[in-house]
């Protein structure tokens, strides 16, 4: 087993990358708790007075669930990481104290990452730290992606909408679409294609032409499309990297991030945010927040910081 963790842990460390993730000023911190209740994943959380990120493990850096930091106590940094290195997360969260190292176990244990929470009982045991685990062994921790507990991502969360008093009718006529372009998935476009120069290009969610009825009369009719979700892909380096080839190569116009009001959904704006403060160009920003029931609840022009 010893063997086979190793030659993994070699793998992971060939795999070495610099990526963003969130630092936290624990000078300017306050402990107000914003930015906990805005991670989903449980990655923050205040303790002793201050935010910890408890694990890397499910901090993808994009600052999507971290909430509106009223101090500047939360940044983005980029640096060398291991996404999936449990002996470092301990080294690094050990010399914050005993109530951050159990929070980062529990954090384990809701996630059901048995193997990391192995490894990381067994640093403790190695480098001989005494911490009391009887509040981790107290009761079964809950899988987080089990809705039925009332907690979990609200992204993920299961809603019936079919017993809804408004009833919709549709006719049964085509309706025409307003897409001139292939491919839209992000990470398959040609940044520097034809139909990008020059162009008002919509930086769309992927659930939100599926909840938006109007979409393509109001949003994609003459514009150009690129689609994502900062939930699922982990292609966020080559995001940022590609609409910045968008903004100073193929010169658009304009960016209209398109999102849904769940949290995971916000990264998507800070991937088109740092693609801005990387461009040569400056251009507008527009941000459009859609309900999962398809409604417009905002639509404002974003800042780049």
């Amino acid at each position: 087993m010893k063997n086979i963790y190793f030659f993994y842990f070699c793998i992971i460390k060939e795999k070495i990358m610099k990526r963003l993730i969130i630092k936290i000023d624990e000078e300017k911190c306050d402990g107000c708790g914003i930015c906990a209740q805005g991670c989903m994943e449980g990655a923050l959380q205040i303790i002793d007075g201050k935010a910890r990120l408890i694990s890397e493990l499910f901090c993808d850096g994009l600052g999507a669930c971290i909430g509106e930091c009223p101090p500047g106590a939360i940044t983005l940094e980029e640096r060398e990481a291991l996404p999936y290195d449990e002996n470092a997360v301990m080294e690094r969260i050990s010399k914050q104290g005993e109530k951050t190292i159990l929070a980062h176990l529990k954090h384990l244990k809701e996630h059901n990452e048995n193997e990391h929470l192995k490894t990381g009982l067994e640093y403790l045991e190695k480098n001989n730290i005494k911490i009391d685990l009887t509040e981790l062994n107290k009761k079964p921790m809950f899988n987080i992606m089990d809705n039925k507990g009332g907690q979990g991502c609200p992204g993920s969360r299961a809603m019936d909408f079919r017993n809804d008093s408004e009833q919709k009718s549709f006719n049964n006529s085509d309706q025409p679409s307003a897409l001139n372009q292939w491919p839209i998935q992000l990470h398959l476009v040609n940044p520097h294609a034809s139909y990008f120069q020059n162009a008002d290009v919509v930086l769309a969610a992927d659930c939100v032409a599926f909840s938006m009825g109007g979409f393509h009369n109001k949003y994609l009719n003459g514009k150009s499309l690129a689609i994502a979700c900062p939930k699922l892909d982990s292609n966020m380096e080559s995001y940022i990297e590609k609409l910045s080839m968008m903004i100073d190569g193929s010169k658009i116009n304009m960016l209209i991030v398109m999102i849904m009001e769940v949290p995971c959904c916000g990264g998507l704006l800070r991937i088109a945010q740092l693609a801005l403060e990387k461009s040569q160009r400056k251009i507008p920003l527009k941000l459009v927040t859609v309900s999962i029931r398809g409604e417009v609840l905002e639509e404002e022009w974003a800042s780049v910081n």
